[in-house]
């Protein structure tokens, strides 16, 4: 069957499914009111939701509409606090939003916007800038990433648990500590890219290297950097050509845009692969930590997990450093390089790497899909 003919055999069926298929934002639910709407969820997502989160259906249904009023309360409180915005975090227990603020006066108007408050020593924007004088370090290969975490009110550096005692390791953290607020978290494994050499499935291929596409914009998608340099011909699923890498950054950034011909075309579709149905991309609306989250692979197919961590520097275990990743506690392996985070009906970013597998376990990391668009001037391909 040609690829023409399979895209357009997908986008047909996932057409007549789409009323019910959840979306993750605004659309509008018969036991919701009508101020609040609610975020309608599949029987297959709530089994996804089940199976990689431990939520029972009814437990899930309320978490997706305690998420999608996180996300729209983020924005508000972001702007009501101002300079004194300290970051902000999902409290899935609880359903409720926090935002950090450095200044009692900007609490009141920040509650307002319906989130709960707490009151914090160092400003997000003082904390990022801390964390760029930590991404000008050169790190050794135990120091696993660095993020800024707005709970913890610090920059987390990751150190793999075999090389904490490390001479080199102890030096980096010296030299963090002298410039930033640091506290040092502990990780299992080194992360490595998911990049994998070709095998079948539903993947697309540049040499002899698989990986998986991120998301449809008009002219092509998005994906890994890591997978391939620009100028490189890229084949689909099915060996035939399918396009070009355009545009690529590795390492530093991980992400790319492949346009496409030779009667390939693109839908605004994130694949289920059976697990659910294939799901429609309607925007790129940016989840707030502690979000629940998906991730469509070649290799792996579907999983779920947790929205960890933003704006974390990776240092994988070849040596290579990527800024501005997003953290998940979702599995992956080799081959999903590339492949879709999403939030929802909400594109959220492109796999880069992480470590651990879906037997295991594991977490991973993505690049937000929103740089990747502003990078190259693309525009998402919505439903």
């Amino acid at each position: 069957m040609s690829a023409l003919r399979l895209s357009a055999l997908r986008l047909s069926a996932l057409l007549l499914t789409a009323a019910c298929v959840g979306t993750g934002f605004p659309s509008a639910a018969a036991d919701a009111p009508r101020s609040e709407p609610r975020p309608p969820a599949s029987a297959a997502l709530l089994d996804a939701m089940r199976r990689d989160l431990g939520l029972t259906p009814a437990a899930a249904r309320e978490r997706l509409a305690d998420e999608w009023r996180a996300a729209r309360t983020e924005r508000a409180a972001r702007k009501a606090a101002g300079a004194a915005y300290g970051g902000a975090w999902f409290d899935a227990g609880r359903g409720r939003l926090t935002v950090a603020v450095t200044e009692r006066r900007a609490a009141t108007d920040v509650r307002d916007t319906g989130a709960d408050v707490r009151l914090v020593e160092h400003s997000a924007a003082h904390l990022d800038a801390a964390k760029g004088r930590l991404d000008k370090l050169k790190a050794p290969p135990g120091v696993a990433s660095w993020r800024v975490d707005h709970r913890a009110n610090r920059v987390v550096v990751d150190v793999v648990n075999a090389h904490r005692a490390d001479d080199d390791v102890s030096a980096f953290l010296r030299r963090a500590r002298a410039t930033a607020p640091v506290q040092v978290d502990s990780v299992p494994q080194a992360p490595r890219t998911y990049a994998a050499g070709t095998v079948g499935g539903d993947p697309y291929y540049t040499g002899n290297v698989r990986c998986s596409i991120g998301f449809s914009v008009h002219g092509g998608f998005v994906t890994a950097g890591h997978c391939g340099r620009a100028g490189a011909a890229v084949r689909g699923w099915d060996g035939s050509d399918m396009g070009t890498f355009q545009g690529s950054s590795f390492p530093g950034d991980d992400y790319a845009y492949v346009s496409i011909g030779h009667g390939w075309w693109t839908v605004p579709v994130v694949l289920g692969w059976g697990a659910i149905p294939d799901r429609l991309v309607r925007g790129s609306a940016e989840a707030p930590v502690g979000s629940s989250i998906c991730r469509s692979g070649s290799t792996t197919k579907w999983h779920c997990g947790q929205l960890l961590a933003k704006n974390e520097t990776v240092n994988y275990s070849d040596g290579t450093v990527v800024h501005q990743l997003t953290k998940t506690s979702v599995c992956a392996q080799g081959g999903d390089s590339g492949g879709s985070f999403i939030s929802g009906d909400q594109a959220q970013g492109v796999t880069s790497g992480g470590w651990g597998n879906c037997t295991s376990g594991g977490e991973t990391w993505f690049q937000p899909v929103n740089e990747i668009l502003q990078r190259y001037g693309l525009r998402l391909h919505t439903a």
